[in-house]
């Protein structure tokens, strides 16, 4: 019905959520300026777990997007 819904981040670009095979955790990827002039976007994942508290950079050599799960890194 709606009731209890509440936004876990708040920041300008996040897209492509993906549960945790264990549905605990969320991850997304946010795109953030690399300028001030608003020229260029870096795109990094992230993860949340339910509680909203608990926000991570998940670390990666590029840019990354679109994330999923692989059964191969478990629950």
């Amino acid at each position: 019905d709606g009731s209890g819904e509440r936004l876990l981040t708040e920041n300008f670009y996040q897209e492509a959520p993906s549960w945790s095979p264990n549905g605990r955790i969320i991850i997304f990827y946010r795109e953030t300026k690399t300028d001030d002039k608003g020229r260029g976007f870096s795109a990094k994942l992230w993860s949340i777990d339910l509680t909203g508290y608990n926000e991570r950079l998940v670390k990666t050599e590029t840019d990354a997007s679109d994330p999923s799960w692989s059964s191969l890194l478990g629950n």
